[in-house]
C-alpha cells in the first residue's frame, strides 16, 4: 500500500501500463511482418526451402500470441496495483477504466489477428 497520498503514482502506473499497450501493438505488428515474409517470399519464388512458409507463419503467430497475452497480463497487474492505492491517490471522477480497456481491445484483437491467419493459412 502507498502512503504517498499523491495522485502522481497512479499516473505513473497508468504511463507503464500503456508503455506495455505500445510494446504488445508493436509485437502483434512484428509478428504479422514475420508471417506475411514467408508468403512474400514463396510469391516471389525466391525460397525453394520446404517448410519455411510455416516456419514464418509459426513464429509470427507465436509473437502476436505472446503480445496478446503481455497486454492481459499488465491490465492484471495495474488492476492488482490500483487496489492498494489511497483515495487520496485517485482523484476523484477519473476514469481508470480506459487504459485498461485500451490493453483489452489490443489483446482481443490480437486473437482475432490469430484467428483470421490461421483460417486463411490453407
Amino acid at each position: 500500500m502507498s502512503y504517498l497520498d499523491d495522485p502522481r503514482v497512479l499516473f505513473a502506473a497508468e504511463r507503464t501500463l500503456l508503455s506495455w499497450n505500445r510494446t504488445a501493438v508493436a509485437l502483434i505488428t512484428l509478428g504479422f511482418v514475420i508471417e506475411r515474409f514467408g508468403l512474400f517470399l514463396k510469391i516471389l519464388h525466391l525460397s525453394d526451402i520446404a517448410g519455411q512458409r510455416q516456419l514464418s507463419f509459426f513464429i509470427g503467430l507465436a509473437l502476436i500470441a505472446f503480445a496478446a497475452l503481455m497486454s492481459l497480463f499488465s491490465v492484471i497487474q495495474f488492476r492488482r496495483f490500483v487496489k492498494h492505492l489511497s483515495d487520496d491517490e485517485i482523484p476523484e471522477g477519473y476514469m481508470l477504466w480506459c487504459g485498461t480497456a485500451t490493453n483489452m481491445v489490443v489483446a482481443v484483437l490480437g486473437v482475432l489477428l490469430i484467428v483470421y491467419l490461421v483460417r486463411g493459412f490453407g
